[in-house]
């Protein structure tokens, strides 16, 4: 059945343990921590929850300089600490899905050090080599204007090495075997121990190949889809390509031999034009774009995530424009094509967040929220390229912030500005009727009260004025329609209907039904950045739900 696909409609929370919740006091976020907010995540509605790396590492790149694929850190906890917390997610009914970073491995992980210092080592070709430094060398850096080359000569080897990341990152070579078998055991061991599935880091660069023939094997990309499902079933892979929509569907296959799921970059970048000139149109033909996936998978929607805002594949006369609203000074900016700022900082009134938020939920897809922005919390731009977005968690105005009781934090907090811990927590907005955080709370309510969402069919609604986005979604004989005004003044859109139950919508956020003119119409007032979700026909959908039918294909 295809319902049975969890994370066709699932809310998703991204967090980093490190700066989670320090449990133990010296300093650094860990396991034991988190488990101590589970019920918080809880309480606010999240069905799986993202860990970022957590297995032990130099940490010279947030964790993804991986040393050791098959432990924890022992900065985080042990592995004890991680099959308690398993077990604890689990008993809440939420579902945990890691970080699968096997496009490199960090230079200290005993495999680099063994094919470094020895020819004959049956690690030599686990890395990619060249005994002269490539024409490229210097060519498709992923950090642009901080990274200088892509190929750097091991001293020890005497040879240069591949590395799409930094120099630190040796980049494992796929086309061997071995790799890639030894890829397939990492992604059984943590299975065996319940997680349900895996965020795929950089999955073009994994699937990038040296052997004559196509430059990407995508299946390579099936092997893991094939050896993911064998093992549990209902498994899932979160993929990160950040590609045009024509390139998508091979990132998919046929539903089957593909990603499950992959992040709605291109959805994204359009998003936040809108967000910063009120112009929808490329947002709505970013949608269009975007909207044929096979049936079996999922976009995953989102607004920041743990890296900066990447807005690279937009125009650069569109690329500007949200470089201006959002990220005018360069210490704002980030490797030529990114702003390294929180949703909050970058947006300011709190009705536009709430406008981001509220289509971010109402987008074709499942949300994925990333921690701190249900409470709106901000940047630090003294802080080194993607690190700015990555500070503590604001618990309390107590010192720290309530994340931990160390004298010295390894990631300090926000202290100071409109963004800082004392007046930015979850103490606070969770004893503030009118915050946020509840806010957000109802929000992820009323998504979840909203299945047509995750897995119904939709369309886009011309509703008369420029600047508003209108949806209308339809699943098994019920419809949801949301409007949302992206323009600073009020609008009066006019939005047709047609079927059974089209003279009336209810409101589902607020006591504001509207009825249908004699003209068959909708005359909807909207305050500026407003927003409004409605069911059509009214309350008793889950009378009117009808069973499911046949699949319609993969």
């Amino acid at each position: 059945m295809i319902e049975d696909l969890w994370y066709k409609n699932s809310v998703v929370y991204s967090l980093d343990l490190d700066t989670f919740m320090d449990a133990n006091g010296d300093g650094v976020g860990d396991l034991p921590g988190l488990i101590n907010r589970l019920d918080y995540l809880n309480s606010l509605g999240i069905d799986v929850i993202w860990l970022a790396p957590f297995q032990p590492s130099p940490n010279r790149d947030n964790g993804y300089d991986i040393s050791d694929y098959y432990g924890v850190d022992h900065r985080y906890g042990s592995s004890g600490d991680f099959v308690e917390f398993m077990n604890h997610a689990r008993k809440r009914g939420m579902r945990v899905i890691l970080d699968l970073v096997v496009n490199h491995t960090s230079n200290e992980h005993p495999w680099f050090k063994a094919a470094r210092s020895d020819p004959d080592s049956q690690y030599r070709d686990w890395y990619i080599w060249s005994k002269k430094r490539p024409a490229g060398w210097n060519k498709g850096m992923v950090f642009p204007g901080v990274q200088k080359a892509v190929w750097t000569r091991d001293p020890v080897a005497k040879l240069y090495y591949h590395h799409r990341f930094y120099e630190f990152q040796p980049d494992l070579n796929m086309d061997n075997p071995h790799v890639r078998a030894e890829i397939r055991r990492i992604i059984g061991y943590w299975l065996q121990l319940g997680v349900d599935g895996f965020r795929v880091d950089a999955v073009p660069f994994i699937l990038e190949s040296r052997l004559k023939g196509e430059k990407l094997r995508f299946d390579y990309l099936a092997e893991i889809r094939q050896f993911l499902q064998w093992r549990a079933g209902d498994a899932a892979l979160l993929g990160e390509a950040n590609v045009t929509p024509e390139e998508t569907q091979r990132y998919f296959g046929d539903g089957r031999d593909g990603l499950n799921m992959m992040f709605n970059f291109w959805v994204n970048q359009h998003f936040f034009f809108a967000l910063a000139t009120g112009d929808t149109a490329p947002l709505e033909q970013a949608l269009k774009d975007t909207a044929k996936i096979p049936e079996a998978t999922q976009w995953a929607v989102f607004l920041r995530n743990h890296d900066e805002l990447d807005i690279e594949r937009l125009p650069k006369t569109k690329r500007d424009k949200v470089f201006a609203r959002f990220g005018p000074e360069p210490n704002m900016q980030l490797y030529h094509r990114g702003i390294r700022r929180r949703l909050a900082s970058m947006l300011g009134d709190r009705r536009h967040i709430e406008l981001a938020n509220s289509l971010m939920f109402a987008l074709p897809g499942s949300p994925v929220l990333r921690y701190g922005d249900e409470i709106g919390m901000g940047d630090d731009l003294a802080r080194k390229e993607r690190a700015a977005v990555r500070t503590p968690m604001q618990w309390s105005s107590e010192r720290n912030a309530g994340f931990s009781t160390a004298q010295r934090l390894a990631n300090g907090v926000i202290s100071k500005g409109p963004y800082a811990y004392q007046t930015v927590n979850v103490d606070a907005q969770r004893r503030d009727p009118g915050s946020l955080l509840n806010w957000m709370i109802k929000m992820i309510r009323v998504r979840k009260e909203c299945p047509e969402i995750g897995w119904g069919e939709w369309t886009l609604l011309r509703t008369g004025a420029k600047g508003v986005l209108g949806m209308c979604y339809s699943w098994r004989g019920n419809r949801i329609v949301v409007l949302h005004n992206f323009n600073r003044q009020p609008q009066q859109v006019k939005v047709a209907l047609d079927g059974e139950g089209s003279e009336r919508l209810v409101n589902l956020l607020e006591v504001d039904d509207s009825l249908a003119t004699r003209q068959g119409h909708h005359e909807i007032a909207l305050t500026a950045f407003g927003y409004k979700w409605f069911r059509v026909g009214g309350l008793n959908y889950a009378l009117r739900r009808q069973p499911p039918g046949p699949p319609t294909g993969h």
